[in-house]
């Protein structure tokens, strides 16, 4: 139970089995609300689905973008080192040799995009994160062994304390707990 002044970040349910948790979120799903998480020891494939989550997101455009920005910088690099700076003349060969600034342009288009991948992913899932209210629920360190939760936010526009704990109850879980901040 919270105390005084501290502010309620949702009801969390604790499930002994991961067809409980997967059914669970669903049910919840169908009821209308959105603003939930579900944590397990394992990755459970039809969970994303059950929860309503996006299989495809901003990540993939933001490593184009990256791959092309490198690339980019990589071949105007070279542009500027080779015609602008120290336009040296090899061999004959215009200042401009467009095809041998490809290997460098595209090399640095995987860079840009191998780091757009990483740092975007990060990002977009908010980590590093070394504190989250759910840690404060009961039980919830065995998430990492034998137990599967089911989080519904306060932050949902459908959540109301006691209607919320009353549908989680419906769904048999082990037990339901209120999460302060």
């Amino acid at each position: 139970m919270r105390t005084m002044g501290e502010r309620v970040y949702g009801l969390i349910a604790e499930f002994r089995e991961p067809g409980a948790v997967v059914a669970a979120a669903r049910r919840a799903r169908e009821a209308g609300y959105t603003r939930m998480d579900a944590y397990s020891p394992f990755p459970i494939e039809e969970l994303a689905e059950a929860l309503g989550w996006r299989t495809r997101g901003r990540l993939p455009r933001l490593v184009l973008v990256g791959g092309l920005a490198g690339a980019a910088a990589g071949y105007l690099l070279q542009y500027y080192a080779s015609v602008i700076a120290y336009p040296v003349n090899v061999g004959g060969r215009p200042f401009h040799s467009w095809p041998s600034f490809i290997p460098i342009a595209f090399e640095t288009g995987i860079l840009f995009a191998a780091l757009t991948a990483v740092l975007g992913m990060l990002a977009l899932n908010g980590l590093p994160r070394p504190y989250h209210p759910v840690f404060n629920a009961p039980n919830f360190a065995l998430a990492t062994t034998d137990r599967f939760f089911l989080c519904i936010e306060a932050a949902d526009s459908r959540f109301d304390l006691a209607r919320t704990r009353q549908f989680l109850e419906t769904l048999n879980p082990s037990e339901v707990s209120e999460i302060a901040y």
